[in-house]
């Protein structure tokens, strides 16, 4: 077969970039979104914002990279591959929120998922009051989709959620300003609410649910359901279903989580090939 035979024979694959931290172990961040895209059928670029060390048993450090490289990044990629869908998630502080903000608007970059990564699941902030302002105010309503947790619903709506009303009404406060859909996630919720998320974009309001997995090994859920939904919105699909799908994705990883490391270890990405409970 002659090269140019070969060239014409490629197949047109769509193409993701995800704008994140890297897990040094593996089950989220860069790492979790890359693996998300490959699954997908997706080639999955990036642009790193900072380092962690860290594994199953936590993060011991991080580094943020200089916003002259991640701008420098996204760049790359974006002046000679055509992105169809693009993907934040940890944004270490204001300066690189606000030069990720920058990239975005002066790139024109569509079907953007934010991932808000502001607080974990347990309550706890991870970035600086300065950083979730801008998030909130700038980053937000730049999106096609916001993926928040309880917590950070919490923060983007500024309403209490304990309930599937408040959370319900913390996707509609949320969708005012400006982003297109939003996902409440129920992952931190208590009770028959863990796992049940809520969607609205200004006309339907869903609530979704999947099975409930029971598994300490949930490393990486968040990171993971964000780049499922860039994926699927890179494959052409309309944003519920891709939320819708993405989600289902996540289940199955779950229902395979590894059980590795000392901590809670990550969702099983390529689950598949793991069926049966063996590498197939």
């Amino acid at each position: 077969m002659s090269d140019m035979q070969a060239i014409s024979q490629s197949p047109v694959v769509p193409v993701a970039l995800t704008i994140a931290g890297s897990d040094s172990g593996g089950g989220a961040g860069i790492q979790a979104d890359l693996k998300t895209f490959a699954f997908h059928g997706v080639h999955g670029t990036s642009a790193l914002t900072c380092i962690t060390a860290q594994s199953t048993m936590g993060v011991t450090r991080v580094d943020g990279l200089p916003v002259e490289a991640i701008a420098a990044q996204i760049d790359a990629v974006v002046q000679d591959m055509r992105v169809q869908a693009v993907k934040t998630g940890m944004l270490l502080n204001r300066e690189i929120i606000a030069a990720v903000v920058e990239r975005v608007e002066s790139l024109h970059l569509k079907n953007l998922v934010v991932d808000p990564v502001m607080v974990s699941r347990t309550g706890a902030q991870l970035i600086d009051d300065e950083a979730v302002t801008l998030l909130r105010d700038v980053l937000v309503p730049l999106g096609a989709i916001v993926t928040p947790n309880r917590y950070e619903a919490q923060i983007l709506s500024g309403l209490p959620i304990n309930t599937l009303d408040d959370m319900r009404a913390a996707a509609q406060r949320i969708h005012k300003c400006g982003v297109s859909g939003v996902l409440v996630k129920g992952g931190g919720m208590a009770g028959d609410l863990r796992g049940v998320d809520v969607w609205f974009d200004g006309d339907c309001l869903e609530t979704l649910k999947t099975v409930t997995v029971e598994t300490r090994n949930t490393h990486g859920t968040g990171c993971t359901l964000s780049a499922a939904i860039a994926a699927n919105l890179a494959l052409g699909q309309d944003s519920l279903t891709a939320v819708k799908n993405a989600k289902n994705y996540v289940t199955e990883a779950l229902q395979f989580a590894l059980e590795i490391g000392q901590g809670p270890g990550p969702v099983c990405h390529f689950f598949p090939l793991f069926k049966g409970g063996r590498l197939s």
